[in-house]
């Protein structure tokens, strides 16, 4: 098969054999296609491999660039730019190798980890130190990149690794130059099957994470159910995160599973996506209706659907808001419109705590809302997709609190929970979170409902609910996940035959 090997320079290649596949990365990069041979071109791309041994493979930076052309060339490339985005960011990288641990603190009492820290040079998962081929091995496998340094350190008697990046070409030793040339051959002969991760996929998913958040929509666990459920149909699914919005185009769609927010990346990343024909869970519209509680409140009491009772706000009421407070009844729910994870909301017990509240609220929000109490001891979560439940869970309340997630005392705590199939659960509750979702869309949704005796009412809708293992999976398992990418897989055949 035809292969390519890209260099910055051609004298980084003089202390190998000479070869007819070298090409510099400049020279890559320039190469253009006549048009009346672009058929020609298209088969030949397929049955060519590219090995980028550029040393600039930053973001944006020219061997950056020539994975991307290699794709977009439909050409197999090494490393490719989701393997250069992972690599990019330590968070990324300890998912993708999350079980690395058990391999270290084995390696450790077998001795073959000494000292305080390690340095491991991989070629093409291959290295120098026998006693570590199994953990070079497992490097490439999880991160395909031909020439990777990994550094491990030791800290209270445990190993951990503490850097992965790629390594130049030039930095070889002469001892590792013999060893890259000879792991060059032994994987080229493999015709590229050596990285077992890396496979022929029908579409790309990009799921959208961020690596820091305090609370995000999926676990790790999920996040990796996710990925196996997507190799099963035959989609390839990378994490990205903000920083990857140049690269949407690259994919055929987009999952968000950050928490969403209108004056935010995600909403933003939400639209590129759309714009550039990405099918997309959830899509801009869901994000806008349902983000804000003032428009939620707004969009259920004008389509009659049941929701506690409850007012509008607006920060030129605060001077006559004591004669508003005069014929309420206390205690109440006072909400910030953006709030998340019960952030922003606020139990008010008499109109002189909603004085004080509200002025300290409206500082960030011009309308707030204000709603009954209803205490109960657990919220149902209605997950629906594509206009069909899905599951059906009940959060109770963190102990002591009368919210689910409880931030009064510096660290959240939350309380427990329950997860059922939409058969055992109440018919009004189903029927109730259906008729809501239908005014949102037809994308991934979590209905927060309440009921108190026969009555069932609407709390909120979130557009990117929770989906966690070990708790949303509790009844479905690993078919929950497979449910959800398989309407991505339906939607991207979809767009797929429409030429999107």
């Amino acid at each position: 098969m035809p292969l390519q090997i890209v260099v910055d320079r051609l004298t980084d290649w003089r202390p190998y054999f000479p070869t007819e596949d070298l090409i510099t990365a400049d020279d890559y990069l320039a190469e253009t296609r006549p048009a009346q041979n672009l058929e020609k071109e298209k088969e030949q791309d397929a049955a060519t491999h590219v090995i980028n041994l550029s040393g600039d493979l930053e973001y944006l930076e020219s061997g950056y660039y020539v994975s991307l052309l290699a794709q977009a060339r439909g050409q197999r490339v090494l490393p490719s730019v989701e393997t250069l985005n992972q690599l990019s960011r330590k968070a990324l990288v300890d998912l993708q190798l999350d079980d690395l641990n058990t391999l270290l603190n084995d390696l450790a009492r077998r001795g073959s980890l000494t000292g305080n820290s390690v340095t491991l040079r991989v070629m093409f998962g291959e290295c120098l130190e026998p006693a570590l081929s199994k953990l070079a091995r497992r490097l490439f496998e999880r991160l395909p990149c031909p020439l990777l340094e990994a550094r491990f350190t030791r800290r209270q008697d445990m190993w951990r690794l503490s850097s992965l990046k790629p390594l130049r070409l030039t930095a070889l030793t002469q001892d590792e130059q013999d060893l890259f040339a000879s792991a060059l051959n032994r994987h080229s002969r493999k015709v590229w099957r050596s990285p077992k991760a890396r496979r022929r996929y029908r579409f790309d998913l990009a799921m959208l994470v961020d690596p820091l958040e305090d609370l995000p929509p999926s676990n790790r666990g999920a996040l990796k159910e996710f990925i196996r459920a997507g190799r099963k149909l035959g989609i390839d699914v990378s994490l990205i995160t903000k920083r990857d919005v140049g690269r949407l185009a690259e994919f055929d769609g987009l999952f968000i599973r950050e928490t969403t927010s209108l004056d935010h990346h995600t909403y933003r990343m939400a639209r590129r996506a759309e714009h550039e024909g990405l099918v997309v869970i959830d899509d801009p519209r869901s994000i806008l209706r349902c983000t804000n509680k003032v428009y939620l409140h707004t969009l259920l009491r004008t389509r009659g659907i049941a929701a506690p009772e409850g007012m509008l706000l607006n920060r030129h009421d605060l001077p006559r808001l004591a004669e508003k407070a005069a014929g309420l009844n206390f205690p109440m729910v006072l909400k910030v419109p953006d709030g998340s994870f019960s952030r922003g909301i606020v139990k008010i017990a008499s109109a002189e705590a909603l004085l004080t509240e509200a002025e300290r609220l409206f500082s960030s929000s011009a309308l707030l809302l204000l709603q009954e109490w209803l205490p109960t001891d657990f919220d149902w979560r209605v997950g629906v997709l594509n206009g069909q439940p899905l599951f059906a869970s009940r959060y109770y309340m963190a102990r002591g609190h009368w919210q689910i997630y409880d931030h009064s005392k510096g660290k959240t705590r939350s309380g427990g929970f329950s997860t059922h199939a939409p058969e055992d659960v109440p018919a009004t509750v189903i029927k109730t979170a259906l008729k809501a979702t239908r005014l949102i869309g037809n994308g991934l949704y979590g209905v927060d409902l309440k009921q108190i005796g026969d009555r069932v009412v609407v709390i909120e809708i979130n557009d990117n609910p929770n989906i966690d293992t070990g708790v949303e999976d509790a009844f479905l398992g690993r078919a929950l996940y497979t449910r959800i990418l398989e309407v991505f897989l339906e939607r991207m055949e979809a767009n797929r035959r429409l030429g999107g």
